[in-house]
């Protein structure tokens, strides 16, 4: 049967590609792939891809033209479309830090090791981020996936400029830096061992049990101060998490993640995020019980955010699997951002307003209160900040 499934997307990576970013191999031993020659992916996928959070492909909104699946008369809808694969795509960014100045949230600088994310979180704020790469938000923001292979060598660089002055460096707040992809190409370990060498803060959040993997260098850091970990904890029921987090780490195992890190003496909370109104805001007092048993010390909550083309995805993906709640769950969103589907105001964007929001901040409060959590304070030493010698520095005589 003839297929036309249509994808711009393709060339905006090959002229990424062609611009510096040059294609790299698949993940999880895959041969490797030149993205821009890869089999267009279709707009939509009725029912969703296996494994796939998004169940769509939208064009980003940059883009001129708009995408659609169409009958062509030789029932090209008729059958499957091509499976999904993961490419990878060498990033050619020159600098590594992040800085931001939003005044509602606790830190300026971040690092993000990969754009995009394979968990495919359904929800994620971070997916029109892909748009400015001329790829949707869709499901190219979970199967398009862009590396720092030079991360830590740039890390290092900036942090050893004269004028650099520290403060804690955010890891998580974007991609997951704990995402599968981490499993082989350990750019985040290399980043940890730059700043572990530095002695410069860090704080991560992850929803990957991978973050056990790196305690070699949490645990010391930890020790001085340097370096806490957030496990984020959307919900307890396997298939909700399945659905909405495809290929994040399971509940248990995050449990279990924060049982390793917290033994092993390092700052562990929870990030009960995001909360959905008549879907997953039941289980906050449930998930902050099992987090602190397992040995988190604080905890934070953020109501879920639906920027610019994460409305229609969300609402896409809630009316497959959620038909019979789903006008429910949008009217109390709409009703917690001042009836629209998001507002990006300062202070409100994260925990909404009006009854509903505040029901559930005081759910939350009352919660952490009962089981200690936030008591104890977390704050990192920037203090110790000092940058190792290299070959060839002058040494002090003093």
């Amino acid at each position: 049967m003839k297929k036309r499934w249509m994808d711009k997307a393709n060339d905006a990576v090959g002229a990424l590609a062609a611009n510096g970013a040059a294609a790299s191999g698949a993940v999880y031993g895959e041969p490797a792939v030149d993205v821009a020659s890869e089999p267009a992916q279709p707009t939509a996928r009725p029912g969703g891809a296996r494994g796939r959070g998004s169940h769509s492909n939208a064009s980003g909104r940059y883009e001129r033209f708009t995408k659609a699946l169409t009958d062509d008369g030789w029932g090209n809808l008729d059958e499957a479309p091509p499976p999904l694969r993961t490419s990878v795509i060498r990033d050619a960014s020159r600098t590594i830090i992040t800085r931001n100045q939003s005044p509602d949230i606790s830190f300026d600088r971040s690092i993000n090791p990969y754009r995009g994310c394979e968990h495919g979180c359904v929800y994620c704020f971070a997916r029109p981020t892909h748009a400015y790469l001329g790829l949707s938000p869709g499901l190219d923001f979970e199967s398009k996936l862009y590396m720092k292979p030079n991360a830590a060598m740039l890390l290092d660089k900036e942090l050893r400029h004269p004028r650099y002055e520290p403060k804690v460096i955010a890891m998580g707040t974007n991609t997951d830096p704990y995402q599968p992809i981490e499993r082989s190409r350990k750019i985040t370990r290399s980043i940890l061992q730059v700043l572990a060498a530095h002695r410069h803060p860090v704080a991560i959040v992850t929803k990957s049990a991978l973050v056990t993997r790196d305690i070699d260098i949490h645990g010391p850091m930890a020790e001085r101060g340097l370096a806490k970990v957030a496990l984020s904890i959307t919900t307890l029921d396997r298939q909700l998490a399945r659905r909405m987090e495809p290929r994040a780490a399971t509940p248990e195992r995050r449990l279990d993640a924060i049982k390793l890190l917290s033994k092993a003496g390092i700052p562990t909370g929870v990030m009960a995020a995001p909360l959905i109104p008549a879907l997953n805001d039941a289980e906050i007092e449930a998930i902050l019980a099992r987090a602190a048993g397992a040995g988190a010390r604080s905890a934070g909550y953020i109501v879920l955010r639906m920027p610019l083309e994460i409305k229609d995805l969300f609402r896409e993906w809630l009316e497959e699997h959620y038909p019979d709640r789903a006008a429910h769950v949008l009217s109390l969103i709409r009703e917690m951002r001042g009836g629209k589907d998001y507002d990006a105001t300062w202070g409100q964007r994260m925990k909404g307003k009006g009854p509903y929001a505040a029901q559930l901040g005081l759910r939350f409060r009352m919660a952490a209160r009962r089981l200690g959590l936030n008591e104890l304070n977390t704050t990192l030493d920037v203090t110790q900040f000092k940058p190792p010698p290299q070959v060839g520095d002058q040494m002090s005589f003093l």
